[in-house]
């Protein structure tokens, strides 16, 4: 399986755009390679070089089986019209929150997990509830990595 961005690549620095420098979007991404038997695909996107503890930005669930994309900016909404899902970051709410390291140089991890089920979480879920709900249930997953600093 594979997950990609338009906007950067692995290991790439991550556009100020989808920062807290910029517009605070979400990247555009793209997969591919997901097995004959995910029901759904889940993303969790966290900084696992901020200070005191990996530091959550993005929780999704239930993103449906066949999506080869996730559009820039999706809506920071708990729930959208395809069934997708969205969690509480370490920012308290809801969506989507972008790379704003206080120092250095950070990594952001987009991680996708391709699973044989769909999740019934509440809107209030953090990256632990779905990693609670996606355990046995794991089919696959990639990863993409992108680096941000401050400007």
């Amino acid at each position: 399986m594979e997950i990609k961005s338009p906007a950067f690549a692995h290991g790439d620095l991550i556009p100020p755009k989808y920062t807290c420098d910029g517009a605070d979007v979400s990247p555009p991404l793209s997969f591919a390679g997901a097995p004959a038997g995910a029901k759904s695909l889940a993303l969790i996107a966290d900084d696992p070089d901020a200070p005191a503890a990996t530091w959550v930005h993005w929780v999704v669930w239930n993103i449906p089986a066949g999506t080869k994309s996730l559009e820039e900016g999706i809506p920071a909404k708990e729930a959208l019209p395809t069934g997708l899902r969205q969690g509480t970051s370490d920012f308290r709410r809801v969506g989507y929150g972008g790379p704003c390291p206080p120092s250095g140089t950070h990594r952001y991890f987009f991680k996708l997990y391709a699973l044989d089920t769909t999740l019934n979480l509440p809107a209030t879920a953090t990256k632990q509830d779905l990693e609670k709900g996606m355990q046995g249930h794991t089919l696959a997953q990639a990863e993409l990595m992108g680096r941000y600093r401050r400007r």
